[in-house]
């Protein structure tokens, strides 16, 4: 029963006329009014960010703040592969044979949310981390790692939550919500950025035109809180053995190394 109320609600308001109603609310003037109570309720670290709190017209521009210089050192070691986000570390571990993976007890699959078994078998019996991020985040996404970017390509429309909720009791959030993925290259080596858009908002916005990609050079930003999936091939990657989800984690620290 709550299953099925949480998908009756999820499919009432995840409509696009109330998407684009509540878009069009955070960029105005408007909604600068719940600025304050905003970064109260979700402990917006204010003292890190690039400007101070009333210099942010509309929720939109406090959604993509930019942060000061320095606030997010990248780990220096050519070897490592940094968070490209602040967020949750909500499930790691081994991609199936089948290219599934499993998320809070659930079996997805990557053939899916890449948008053809083709496109997954690189990855079978590689490795993945879901990192998800929170309205109290920072929404900008930078790169893990320093490559060339080999392909890129959007598949989806609509977004349920990506919560642990959403995850647990929608519909297949990780396979079917609006996503943008983009696979690099390093040293003979691939992986995949999967940015996954979150409920109402599908907005990922790339601030990065280049073909090749520094570690924690900013790639994108997300207009609202959402999830970023990591996906290697086997044999490319080993964790760092302090991550253990859940955990925060930030840009630049440490998730693992190349092999």
């Amino acid at each position: 029963m709550r299953k099925w109320l949480y998908r009756l609600f999820i499919e009432l308001t995840n409509h696009s006329l109330s998407s684009k109603l509540l878009a069009s609310f955070a960029r105005s003037r408007l909604s600068a009014l719940l600025i304050p109570s905003y970064a109260k309720i979700y402990h917006i670290n204010q003292e890190e960010m690039e400007k101070s709190l009333k210099n942010y017209k509309t929720l939109q521009q406090l959604f993509v703040r930019r942060l000061k210089a320095g606030t997010r050192p990248v780990d220096a070691d050519e070897h490592a592969i940094v968070s490209p986000v602040d967020a949750i570390i909500e499930e790691m571990g081994t991609i199936q044979e089948n290219s599934e993976i499993i998320v809070k007890g659930k079996p997805y699959s990557i053939a899916e949310m890449l948008g053809s078994a083709e496109a997954a078998q690189p990855y079978v019996n590689g490795f993945f981390f879901i990192l998800y991020l929170s309205p109290s985040h920072y929404h900008r996404i930078h790169s893990p790692i320093s490559g060339v970017i080999e392909k890129q390509w959007s598949l989806g429309r609509k977004s349920y939550p990506v919560n642990r909720l959403g995850l647990k009791y929608g519909r297949r959030p990780l396979e079917k919500n609006y996503r943008l993925i983009t696979e690099v290259t390093a040293g003979g080596k691939r992986m995949a950025i999967v940015k996954i858009g979150a409920m109402f908002v599908n907005s990922i916005e790339l601030t990065h035109k280049e073909e090749r990609l520094v570690k924690g050079e900013e790639m994108a930003y997300f207009s609202f809180g959402s999830t970023v999936v990591l996906l290697f091939e086997q044999g490319s990657f080993v964790p760092d053995p302090r991550i253990h989800p859940p955990m925060p984690i930030k840009v630049g620290e440490r998730l693992g190394y190349w092999c």
